[in-house]
């Protein structure tokens, strides 16, 4: 399983909320760009993908 950032979904105007709930620090983001995950650091803990408000955050 991977967390992935779903482009279409995502606004990409904003600062992404799931950033500051991944406990395991492994969602960056450039300034208002689409969030990228790093599936080396992740745990698949699924915080991200119940806090992202546009659900563009999905396990696939």
């Amino acid at each position: 399983m991977n967390i992935t950032v779903d482009k279409k979904r995502c606004p990409q105007n904003h600062a992404c909320p799931a950033v500051r709930v991944c406990p395991a620090d492994a969602i960056k983001q450039n300034g208002y760009g689409l969030p990228e995950i790093d599936q080396d650091k992740c745990i698949k803990c699924k915080k991200c993908i119940m806090f992202c408000p546009m659900g563009a955050i999905q396990a696939t």
